[in-house]
């Protein structure tokens, strides 16, 4: 095993590893912003708020589970 390359080897892992722990602290410096459209129950919950309804997650749920309506 040629150490030379060993190192050069580790040093390459090095700079990966100090570019993912750089990542991860600029997402912890920023907080967790999700990205993209929320959950479909999430989005109902939220309309719900706004109209004053008051529904629970397993309303929702149910409601969802009786099919279209005729």
């Amino acid at each position: 095993m040629d150490l030379a390359k060993v190192l050069v080897e580790l040093r390459a892992e090095l700079d990966n590893l100090d570019a993912a722990i750089l990542s991860l602290e600029r997402i912890k410096q920023e907080g967790h912003r999700r990205r993209g459209r929320p959950p479909k129950l999430l989005a109902e919950l939220r309309k719900s708020e706004r109209t004053g309804e008051r529904s629970t997650p397993a309303a929702l749920a149910k409601n969802d589970s009786d099919g279209p309506a005729a």
